[in-house]
């Protein structure tokens, strides 16, 4: 005795060994001895062989059209045999019935299986659907075969086009275009960036960079949504002073001024003023949204992406000819540069200028006034005075170290011209300025602190720096108090705090209360967007130091070992491997020959060149 029988999904033949009722032991045409279940097998035969039967069921099954099967079947449930039956209008033969439940086996957009060799045909509806389907399919394996084609050409098919962004920074696995892309690295022995930038789909290495950025950070796009219209301001009086800022060139978000008065008593007022967003930009409000979602503005070199709209910046930014609304600390202070006192309150600034940082000589440090000095060089000296002492309060040592300033110019073709200016830090006038921001946050921390009410501070300690909405000191500041207040346009916690600030010098209720989810919250996405903000800025100026070398056609620079094989470049901002370095103490100087550049993959490979 033979059966046909299923098994892993097909059927097969064999003879049978053994029948224990609920299973049987069968060899198959193959030789293997198999166990199955009664239940598994659809059809007993005496003859033909089971290899014979396979054999005549599988040509028969060739000739046999499921759509016509499906055409001839009833609605009712139906056995194999019985629809053989009918088809060849006799008893069918143990190849006849076998052929037909191939078929049907085979088939099951057309037919659906109800049990042992049971079936009932597809409703139409779901039948159309179901051939559609495998149309779509077959019309979409054509075209990805033609988009394998093109692609192992090194040619790009139109349709990719749209899709770029998806292939290259956020895949789609189960994109026809990604699978398409995917076979044709697998035939080329490649990766997909490599093959889409042979193809010619990445014209612009900046561009790749800042998309797979936006494509993280800014999956809708860099502009603003509807935000409707600044609210009226509230009456500010006008401060008796004249103003003015301390900026790079290329500031248009100038979040701090600086003015010097002097009293009536011989003392100086010393004003540090901040520009006041929160007075218009209420907790809730579709501006706040806004600034809420981004939490800061964006920087790297060329480009930066604000927190808030142009306009929103332009109405509170302390530009010079207009006077702006400010949170301002004023500071009595002596001629020798002690301070005295100090209140905070809201007014308008008038802002004289707004000096540019390459253009202030340090002059202002000198005790006394010279011919050479400069417009503002008595107020700076002002302010160096009380910054000093500042400085000594805090009694922190400056550390020297050189900052770069990465300049743009994107007139220059093709993508660009990078000019990378380094810029030593702890110079008088960034002493000046940080001075007097750290005093502004550290006393407006103290102030919120002791009304008791939260506010967003920076802590350290145990050489852990960390924001909480709890006072704390912080060790590296030398303060007991840091709340980062001073740069409202730019940074959402600032803003924030600002809101804390200007209600409690009104007497007013706080925007936010003690343990507020919301403030928790503010915290929590401010700190790792602020990194992944400055993970980019980071990147960024990688590339372009990269296109620097590029640019300058660099075929050798020095450098100094930091450990190891790490080397620190001249002139860049950049740190390289060496894999060939000698054994060489730190500080070592040493020349290293470039190599490769790549910069899609933003990678360096350089060797070492000899002692510097």
């Amino acid at each position: 005795m033979h059966v046909l029988f299923e098994d892993d999904g097909q059927c097969k033949a064999g003879t049978v060994l053994a029948d224990n009722d609920a299973s049987l032991q069968v060899e198959a045409v193959s030789g293997k001895r198999l166990k199955i279940k009664a239940t598994s097998v659809l059809l007993r035969f005496a003859a033909p062989s089971p290899a014979a039967l396979l054999a005549d069921a599988h040509r028969l099954a060739t000739e046999l059209d499921p759509q016509f099967l499906w055409d001839v079947s009833a609605d009712e449930e139906f056995g194999f045999a019985d629809l053989a039956h009918e088809y060849y209008g006799h008893a069918p033969q143990p190849a006849e019935a076998a052929g037909v439940a191939m078929v049907l086996h085979a088939a099951p957009i057309f037919f659906y299986k109800r049990g042992k060799g049971r079936y009932r045909r597809a409703p139409p509806e779901a039948l159309k659907a179901a051939l559609a389907a495998v149309e779509r399919r077959k019309r979409e394996s054509e075209q990805g075969q033609a988009w394998i084609a093109l692609l192992k050409d090194h040619r790009l098919p139109d349709a990719f086009g749209a899709k770029m962004r998806m292939l290259l920074h956020k895949p789609d696995k189960q994109s026809q275009e990604w699978k398409a892309l995917a076979a044709a690295c697998d035939a080329l022995q490649t990766n997909p960036l490599s093959l889409l930038a042979a193809s010619g789909a990445i014209p612009s290495s900046h561009d790749y960079h800042f998309e797979a950025f936006l494509t993280e950070a800014f999956p809708d796009g860099t502009g603003f949504g509807a935000w409707g219209a600044l609210p009226p301001l509230p009456e500010l009086p006008i401060a008796e002073v004249r103003a003015f800022s301390i900026d790079d060139a290329a500031t248009t978000e100038i979040d701090d001024a600086f003015s010097v008065t002097l009293m009536a008593n011989g003392n100086w007022q010393v004003g540090i003023h901040i520009a006041a967003p929160a007075l218009a930009i209420a907790r809730g409000s579709p501006l706040d949204a806004i600034a809420r979602h981004r939490l800061s503005t964006v920087y790297m070199p060329g480009r930066k992406i604000t927190m808030l709209p142009e306009p929103v910046i332009e109405a509170f930014t302390l530009a010079p000819g207009a006077a702006r609304p400010a949170l301002s600390l004023y500071v009595e202070m002596t001629p020798e540069g002690q301070t005295l006192a100090h209140h905070t309150r809201v007014d308008r600034v008038p802002v004289g200028e707004n000096l540019r940082l390459d253009a202030i000589s340090d002059t202002f440090t000198a005790e006394l006034p010279a011919p050479t000095d400069g417009p503002w060089t008595a107020e700076l000296r002002v302010l160096w005075r009380l910054a000093r002492t500042l400085a000594d309060a805090r009694a922190k040592p400056d550390f020297a170290r050189i900052d770069y300033n990465f300049y743009v110019d994107w007139d220059a073709a093709p993508e660009g011209r990078i000019a990378i200016v380094p810029r030593p830090r702890g110079s008088p006038l960034d002493k000046l300025v940080s001075e007097l921001m750290i005093f502004t946050n550290s006393t407006w921390g103290k102030l919120v602190a002791d009304a008791g009410v939260p506010g967003l501070y920076r802590t350290q300690g145990y050489g852990k720096v960390k924001m909480s909405t709890r006072p704390a000191e912080h060790q590296g500041l030398g303060v007991s108090h840091y709340l980062w207040a001073s740069s409202p346009l730019r940074r959402y916690s600032d803003l924030v705090n600002q809101r804390q600030i200007v209600a409690l010098i009104a007497g007013e209720k706080p925007a936010y209360a003690d343990n507020d989810a919301e403030l928790f919250g503010v915290l929590a996405d401010f700190e790792a967007t602020y990194s992944s903000y400055a993970a980019l800025q980071s990147r960024m100026e990688h590339y372009w130091c990269l296109r620097w070398l590029q640019q300058e056609a660099v075929l050798e620079i020095e450098g100094t070992v930091i450990r190891d094989n790490l080397v620190r470049l001249a002139r860049l901002p950049m740190v390289v491997r060496l894999g060939d370095l000698p054994s060489l103490p730190p500080e070592s100087a040493v020349r290293l020959a470039v190599v490769r550049i790549d910069l899609l993959a933003a990678t360096l490979e350089c060797r070492f060149a000899g002692a510097a």
